[in-house]
């Protein structure tokens, strides 16, 4: 079984897409979602990529209602950046070293920065473990460096490693 679906859930979800982006339950669009919930998960095993491995699956939750409270919060200080209500702003670049190094880890940390208004993903140097990190409104680098490590990269070493 293993053979034809190496990717049980990718198969699932890239049938179920199909079928809902065609909005029919006609015979073409099930044989495509067909084809593709079979050929997708070909070329991802040709592709050799490892497994995710969860270290604690309850971790998951608290940081995904962490991000959500940041991502709120967020909204509202960039409204009133935009809205002009904090003219003294100054953005800016700043230097984070990471611990993190499983790279699963790595692309979520990029998913939560990078989708949380105003702040932006540049760049990772992984010789150095260093994340190059755009932000808005920068206030304290120092303060941006400890709830970076704290309330993102902590809980992800936590899942991940």
């Amino acid at each position: 079984m293993r053979r034809i679906l190496p990717h049980p859930l990718l198969s699932l979800g890239l049938f179920a897409a199909s079928v809902l982006l065609s909005g029919s339950l006609g015979a073409p669009s099930l044989a495509l979602g067909l084809v593709m919930a079979l050929a997708a998960p070909q070329v991802m095993r040709a592709l050799r990529i490892d497994p995710v491995r969860v270290r604690a699956p309850g971790a998951i939750l608290k940081l995904a209602g962490r991000v959500a409270i940041d991502v709120v919060r967020s909204n509202i200080a960039v409204g009133q950046v935009l809205a002009g209500r904090r003219a003294d702003r100054v953005s800016g670049f700043i230097h984070i070293p990471l611990d993190l190094r499983d790279r699963y880890g790595l692309a979520v940390l990029a998913i939560i920065i990078t989708s949380t208004p105003g702040t932006l993903w540049v760049e990772y140097d992984r010789a150095r473990g260093r994340l190059l990190m755009h932000v808005l409104d920068l206030v304290d680098e120092a303060t941006w460096i400890e709830t970076v490590k704290q309330r993102y990269e902590r809980p992800l070493m936590e899942i991940f490693e």
